[in-house]
């Protein structure tokens, strides 16, 4: 009888699709806060985050619904709305004391000129040093609109 497996269960989030452990442990390693930016179809989600063991801290968090308090008469799930959101959450990164960190993904697909580039535009111009490519960026026609200069000037005033 056959006493242990020479399967491994992986764990349950590489499993469902949702970590990609390897990737995290490359962020961690940098020992700088994670840039954690997340595009849902209506929503741009941003959070500034730091490894502890006993779990994550969230140092500061930004969503796009606020951008739209502040002004911004948009729909929340673009590129201009991640742009601000971006700026948003830099701005009060560089207010908490936190200047520089590393920008986390997840599972997106890196593509010059989405939505997640447009979000690392606004927090590099609110103040904050993120490494990055000067060519992901999307074009300023998409990201810097009427609508959203007034948004923009309210976030940098704060």
């Amino acid at each position: 009888m056959v006493e242990n497996t020479t399967y491994t269960m992986k764990f349950r989030r590489r499993r469902e699709g949702k970590t990609d452990y390897r990737h995290r442990l490359h962020l961690l390693r940098s020992e700088k806060p994670r840039l954690v930016v997340r595009i849902t179809g209506n929503r741009v989600l941003m959070q500034l985050i730091s490894y502890k063991p006993a779990g994550d801290e969230v140092l500061v968090t930004a969503n796009s619904l606020e951008v739209k308090a502040l002004g911004y008469g948009g729909h929340t799930g673009n590129a201009e709305a991640a742009y601000l959101t971006g700026m948003l959450c830099g701005k009060r990164a560089v207010k908490a004391g936190i200047k520089e960190a590393v920008l986390d993904i997840g599972l997106h697909t890196p593509v010059n000129g989405s939505n997640v580039f447009a979000a690392l535009k606004g927090a590099l111009e609110a103040g904050m040093e993120i490494p990055h490519d000067e060519k992901c960026f999307p074009k300023d026609d998409r990201i810097k609109t009427d609508d959203g200069k007034a948004a923009a000037t309210k976030i940098l005033k704060e």
